[in-house]
């Protein structure tokens, strides 16, 4: 009997210890809870949904009609009046979203009509251009290149001519400064469509940059004199941009190429004197972000005024006693901003973040907190607002992120309260421990935040990235750039050098740091990109980390790894270029390229976005499996590589000789001019190049499976099938 009623006891226990453990009520009532704790957040989506709905429009496969801006707008002002009738408070939250989501869907297409203009038709071949020098862009793999506005452009009628071209010049060629009128002979085409179907599509930047050809110079730049005026607004544009070149080469001059080439980077936005390889260190060591005029130089430039000028009325009493010295050095530190706007020559990053800091010192004079995620959000509705484009640019995109990511750090951070009456010593050790953990934080979470845009767009992680930045943030903050600041508004008047010279050994020391990084083994990681839905659930997985608050934040954090964890697809068996001139093959974890001299760039960035590497003998390598030529290819009896052939030339001739013999051997032919078809091979030629752009291959069990690029881009403005390629 005591047996007995010991059992029904322990049974009673058991069940009263279920009853009371979770159940589906109190989970829901949790995160009910845990929901309601956001509502003073919910504002902080607003331009993410603006976001969600450029991007919606970038990523259609047809171009909308203008009156579907319109009726976007329209639901957008219906969807807000709505609210007026919402039952409760997650509805019109509901309701506010969609709004701006349709709002960013119209801002994206009324933009893509306001920038809309000429582009250079493909294969518009050589021509001879006249030009004003608008600016100097920045150098690409080919050498110095040109921002150039036509007067005159053979073979193109003035209303079919492009507003702006960029042009690569030879490298022994004297680069004119902005504002003069040349006229050279060269190769010009459209924007080039994506390297690979899928990757990133550099033809929509310059769309929205108004850069309607790019191509190269055959013969020298020649001056001329201008048969017309420039517009005023274009010689206003010219007359800055001179000034900033003559401040550069000031820059070189008195700094030197090794260090100078950085500082007039920094200060004008110039890179055409860096070197190279300091370029390749930079990169390798995760600190090419220094070049780039960003958030990083806009806030010192502006932080930086702002305590000087704070400093400066602390130190005067009659001012400190009459004027608010916090919203006078806003004052101050916005100017300052504007000011290196201009100077740099106003790019999409410094523009970002000139209003990022133009929001941030707003909120101080209205007296607002500055560094806020509310801020941040304000700032990036008013870049969305202007640019509907960026939400699509992975400068946005990592900025954004970090952003993001650093003001939510800065809220959690604990404040521990000042001791009274500390020794200065004990003082001075907290100081530099504090700095130190907010560094390393403040490093270690932009990082990540950055890491799956590099991951996707870049396939590079700098492993000793975060170290080298940690050691890089003081030299930067604290003596690079405000030398450099004062070097440039001193050096007009003669007065720069010994600013300079601070510059140049903090940029020294910078560049040792980054070849040091750079030269230890495994730098530098080539990660292939993951599906690309991968990336847009990270972004929303970030933003979801840190604007949300409590316990709930962390539902964001499988989806911010998703880019980092998703399983990656099987690289394919080949590539094309977008007109069919050079192929590359998978050999294991290599590409072996048919012709290494040609598109280089663009079989490289291919190459890293599926995860394979470029062997440093690429003729030793191609030339194991391939018997080539100049201008052909064709697969050696009993190599183990896919039996791909390609003949990498129009000349009728050449193409009449060979393709019966490769249409004998090889499963696939791949001919850049015009050919018939193969009776027994997949025979790829410049139709379907054309038609297609570049190409990945995948060889399956029923035969070859062909991706094109320009499927996956559809018909839009910025592609060559609406251009009249």
């Amino acid at each position: 009997m005591e047996l007995e009623t010991a059992a029904r006891g322990r049974a009673r226990g058991l069940s009263t210890s279920f009853r009371a453990g979770p159940s589906f009520r109190r989970i829901a009532a949790w995160v009910g809870e845990q929901a309601r704790a956001q509502t003073d957040r919910w504002t902080l989506w607003t331009p993410v949904a603006f976001g969600i709905g450029a991007a919606i429009y970038l990523a259609l496969p047809g171009e909308p009609l203008t009156l579907m801006a319109f009726l976007a707008l329209a639901v957008a002002a219906g969807l807000v009046a709505a609210t007026r009738w919402s039952p409760r408070r997650a509805f019109t939250v509901g309701l506010v979203l969609l709004a701006f989501g349709s709002a960013g869907f119209a801002a994206a297409k009324l933009r893509t009509q306001a920038v809309r203009a000429p582009i250079a038709p493909a294969g518009t071949g050589v021509v001879s251009i006249e030009a004003f020098v608008v600016d100097v862009a920045s150098p690409g793999r080919g050498g110095p290149r040109l921002l150039l506005a036509p007067i005159r452009v053979s073979r193109l009628e003035p209303e079919a001519t492009p507003i702006r071209v960029r042009v690569t010049l030879k490298d022994d060629d004297v680069l004119p400064a902005p504002g003069t009128a040349i006229r050279l002979r060269g190769m010009l085409n459209a924007p080039p469509p994506p390297a690979s179907p899928g990757s990133y599509d550099f033809a929509r930047d310059a769309f929205f940059d108004g850069i309607g050809g790019v191509g190269f110079a055959l013969t020298p730049v020649r001056e001329i004199e201008a048969a017309q005026r420039p517009p005023w607004r274009l010689a206003w544009e010219m007359r800055i941009n001179a000034a900033r070149w003559s401040l550069a080469r000031q820059i070189v001059d008195e700094m030197g190429v090794e260090s100078g080439g950085l500082a007039a980077a920094m200060v004008t936005g110039h890179e055409a004197f860096i070197p190279k390889e300091q370029v390749e260190a930079l990169r390798a060591a995760g600190l090419a972000h220094i070049i780039s005029i960003s958030g990083l130089h806009m806030a010192i430039v502006g932080g930086f005024t702002f305590a000087l000028v704070r400093l400066l009325i602390a130190a005067w009493p009659w001012a400190a006693l009459r004027i608010s010295s916090k919203k006078t050095a806003a004052l101050a530190g916005f100017a300052a901003v504007l000011a290196y706007l201009v100077l740099s020559g106003a790019p999409s990053p410094a523009e970002r973040a000139a209003i990022t800091a133009a929001a941030a010192f707003g909120a101080i004079l209205v007296d607002r907190q500055a560094i806020s995620l509310r801020t941040l959000a304000i700032a990036a509705l008013g870049i969305l607002i202007l640019h509907p484009e960026a939400v699509s640019e992975p400068g946005f995109q990592m900025s954004f992120a970090a952003t993001a990511a650093l003001v939510a750090l800065a809220e959690a951070w604990p404040r521990v309260p000042k001791e009274i009456n500390t020794p200065w010593p004990i003082r001075l050790v907290q100081a530099i421990g504090v700095w130190t953990a907010a560094s390393l934080g403040a490093s270690f979470v932009a990082g990540l935040a950055t890491g799956p845009f590099a991951m996707q767009h870049f396939n590079r992680v700098a492993t000793f990235g975060l170290v080298a930045n940690l050691l890089v943030a003081p030299i930067s903050s604290f003596l690079m750039m405000p030398a450099l600041a004062l070097g440039a508004v001193l050096a007009p008047l003669g007065l720069g050098a010994v600013p300079l010279a601070a510059a140049d050994l903090a940029i020294d020391t910078m560049n040792r740091i980054a070849a040091t990084a750079a030269g230890l083994p495994g730098a530098q990681l080539t990660v292939a990109s993951a599906p690309g839905w991968t990336l847009a659930a990270a972004f929303l997985g970030i933003l979801w980390l840190c604007l949300c608050r409590g316990p709930l934040r962390w539902l964001g954090l499988p989806f911010a790894l998703a880019v980092a964890i998703y399983p990656r697809p099987s690289a394919p068996d080949a590539w094309i270029a977008a007109d069919g001139s050079t192929v590359a093959v998978r050999a294991g974890d290599e590409a072996v390229l048919f012709r290494p001299d040609a598109k280089l760039f663009a079989a490289e960035l291919w190459a890293r976005r599926r995860g394979l590497r470029v062997p440093e003998g690429g003729l030793a390598a191609r030339d194991r499996s391939y018997d080539c030529d100049r201008w052909s290819c064709a697969p050696r009896l009993g190599a183990e590589t896919p039996r791909i052939a390609a003949i990498m030339t129009r000349r009728p001739s050449t193409i009449e000789r060979k393709l019966p013999l490769f249409c004998d051997w090889a499963e696939v032919v791949i001919v850049r001019g015009e050919a018939a078809p193969c009776p027994a091979a997949v025979t790829l030629t410049q139709a379907d190049f054309a038609r297609g752009g570049s190409a990945e291959l995948y060889r399956e069990p029923d035969g070859w499976r062909i991706v094109w690029a320009q499927d996956l881009r559809g018909q839009r403005p910025w592609t060559l099938s609406d251009s009249g390629g």
